[in-house]
């Protein structure tokens, strides 16, 4: 068992640390914002958390999450549930026309949504209550703190620098810092190797609003994709839910949908989403843009630039949100984590972290991978209807994706393999690999209109805004 440093009180750093104390370590989570959490019933209008800057944008639990949260830490779902976040079902929320009867395996669409402050709110409760657990609010980190008797080899954190200088010793630091974490400026002030790192600008801007009533019915997938635009349509806690549109960034024309009547005039123009229009507001327009892709390794061919520290979640790599896979991926590399700590001592430095570069590589980077592949291409689509042109690639994985979705539209079968992929719970090329499935989806989507959902062009979109 460790004595092990968790950085964050996020959504991720609360997961890691209850799947890791369940083990029998030690867990000080260290969170810079000093506020802690409210009731989930208050979380929303009165928690503060200005080291989270999505914190009141719009969220979407997918069923891949669910799966692993309900497997590892039951008490989550059912503390969420009391909280009165939404229990639902995926596929089930498409009209019965798209996906026919529901079957005997189609529980496994399952998931459980809230917005992110009462989501967060619960977790935290939960942690605060997890034996050995023990939660630090108001802490900024500085740096990393490494063994100055050190004489070979890669640096060996042993805990980190707090406000003030102050040391606080670990056997490992788990770094859980999100988008915004300054691991590879910590690492460099310790002597280490630069970890290998992608960066860039994901080129995308969100413009979100959250309303309140009756909840709308749905009509189609949460993600729907049109010309220049895509609408998210995102249930939640309470009665509560949020419509996005995202777009490219360089997409000055629809700079106007911050205004709340040229939001509500674009959606009204989308007929399988206009009437999520339909409640009291609780936000204005919400932007968000600036997000990057990024990608970080703590090992370089093969050796790691340190030891007694790793990066889980939106700290080791991060994306768009419009999939909504972020805290699925960083649950899931929670476990690899705890499942390594299960086989390797974690007196055994340079052995974890070898394995933990290794299961990340394996298990996790695979999909980071598989998402900003699809994000480059609908960016990329979205800059061509912008300019008035077809968008045209050689990545003729691209037009099978598209032909996918268009071919969900008129298969049950097809839909629960497009639902599947949107909700990570399959891969490409597992689904693929079924019999007759990419025959049946070249059969109905190949020849399908670019964008087969009802809804304006570039033209008529321009227009509905002013």
């Amino acid at each position: 068992m460790a004595g092990i440093i968790i950085l964050g009180a996020g959504v991720g750093g609360l997961s890691t640390a209850m799947l890791l104390a369940r083990d029998g370590h030690e867990i000080t989570v260290l969170e810079r914002d000093p506020a802690g959490p409210p009731p989930p019933a208050r979380a929303w209008d009165s928690w503060e958390r200005r080291g989270v800057n999505q914190f009141r944008l719009a969220h979407f639990m997918l069923p891949r999450w669910y799966a692993q949260i309900a497997a590892d830490l039951p008490d989550v779902p059912a503390e969420l549930r009391a909280a009165g976040a939404l229990s639902t079902n995926t596929l089930a929320m498409l009209p019965e026309a798209l996906r026919g009867p529901l079957r005997p395996d189609d529980g496994r669409f399952d998931t459980v949504t809230a917005r992110r402050p009462v989501l967060e709110a619960v977790l935290a409760t939960v942690a605060a209550r997890t034996p050995g657990v023990t939660i630090r609010r108001g802490v900024t980190v500085t740096g990393l703190w490494s063994d100055p008797d050190q004489r070979s080899g890669p640096p060996h954190v042993t805990g980190v620098l707090v406000e003030g200088g102050r040391a606080v010793r670990g056997d490992l630091v788990v770094d859980c810092g999100g988008r915004r974490s300054a691991l590879g400026a910590w690492l460099d002030a310790v002597g280490a190797r630069r970890p290998v790192e992608e960066r860039e600008e994901s080129g995308f801007v969100y413009y979100g609003r959250h309303f309140r009533g009756a909840p709308p019915e749905p009509r189609m997938y949460v993600a729907q994709h049109h010309d220049s635009l895509t609408v998210l349509t995102l249930p939640a806690d309470n009665g509560t839910w949020s419509v996005v549109l995202a777009t490219s960034k360089r997409d000055a024309a629809l700079r106007a949908l911050r205004d709340p009547h040229a939001f509500d005039a674009a959606l009204a123009r989308y007929p399988l989403a206009a009437h999520w229009r339909d409640g009291e507001p609780i936000s204005g327009v919400e932007v968000m843009a600036g997000i990057e892709d990024r990608y970080r390794r703590l090992a370089v061919d093969g050796e790691p630039v340190a030891t007694g520290v790793v990066a889980v979640g939106d700290a080791w790599a991060c994306t768009n949100p419009t999939l909504g896979r972020g805290t699925s991926i960083g649950l899931l590399h929670a476990r690899v984590l705890r499942d390594v700590l299960r086989e390797v001592d974690p007196q055994d430095h340079d052995k974890l972290a070898r394995r933990v570069d290794e299961q990340t590589t394996a298990l996790v980077e695979p999909l980071h991978r598989m998402t900003v592949w699809y994000d480059r291409h609908r960016l990329a689509e979205i800059d061509a209807d912008i300019a008035g042109v077809g968008y045209h690639t050689d990545d003729e994985r691209w037009a099978i994706s598209k032909a996918t979705f268009a071919a969900s539209l008129a298969d049950p079968a097809i839909a629960r393999g497009y639902q599947s992929l949107a909700s990570l719970l399959t891969t490409p090329a597992d689904l693929y690999a079924e019999p007759g499935m990419l025959d049946r989806i070249v059969e109905l989507g190949m020849r399908a209109p670019r964008y087969p959902l009802p809804g304006p062009d570039r033209r008529e979109l321009l227009a509905a805004v002013g």
